[in-house]
């Protein structure tokens, strides 16, 4: 009886431990704000072999990645699923142009020690659920109302990297990819209008 009452104790403060978040998330953008948050800690940097960005800039890095992955895991549904042949064209572009990129902060990535997510955080995929639910003209319009505010959001995330990263090659990198963001705004902003 007592050590059935031990076990009942222990497995009680397991799941008090985990219903406090004490648990490992889902969310791979947040356990990679973590991982960095961790690595830039100077008592820790031993152990994690540091971080040569300042917080900030890995936080632009995980957002940047999520983002990005976010808009190749949608576009390339829409490929298949769209009915339109722009919203087609565009979700083919997003493919390309977003999947170079997030290539490209990959590597940077990995030259400043940054841990990015490896699938897209949690809100995404609730996104990107409820989007595989949807067909024909009402995919096409929610794909492109969910890419219209992607891009609005990616573009105000690059435009404060380019003025306000401290790392160089982040900011770079922010600078070179904004132009890019931009004109897909633009165009996805014109099929939205023309439909």
């Amino acid at each position: 009886m007592k050590k059935l009452s031990s076990m009942m104790l222990l497995a009680l403060a397991a799941l008090s431990f985990q219903s406090c978040g004490g648990g490992a998330s889902n969310d791979s953008k947040a356990n990679a704000d973590s991982a960095n948050y961790t690595k830039d800690t100077s008592t820790n940097a031993t152990a994690t072999g540091g971080i040569a960005v300042v917080n900030d800039d890995a936080e632009f890095a995980v957002a940047a990645a999520n983002g990005g992955m976010a808009e190749v895991e949608l576009s390339k549904l829409a490929e298949t699923k769209a009915t339109n042949a722009k919203v087609k064209e565009f979700a083919a572009m997003m493919t390309k142009d977003h999947g170079g990129a997030n290539a490209e902060l990959m590597e940077l990535a990995k030259t400043k020690n940054i841990s990015l997510p490896t699938t897209v955080g949690a809100d995404e995929q609730k996104a990107m659920g409820d989007l595989q639910a949807k067909a024909g003209t009402e995919f096409d319009k929610d794909y492109v109302d969910l890419m219209v505010n992607e891009h609005k959001k990616a573009v105000d995330l690059f435009e404060k990297a380019t003025t306000d990263a401290k790392d160089a090659d982040i900011k770079s990198f922010a600078i070179k990819t904004l132009p890019v963001l931009k004109n897909h705004l633009q165009a996805i902003e014109t099929i939205q209008k023309g439909m």
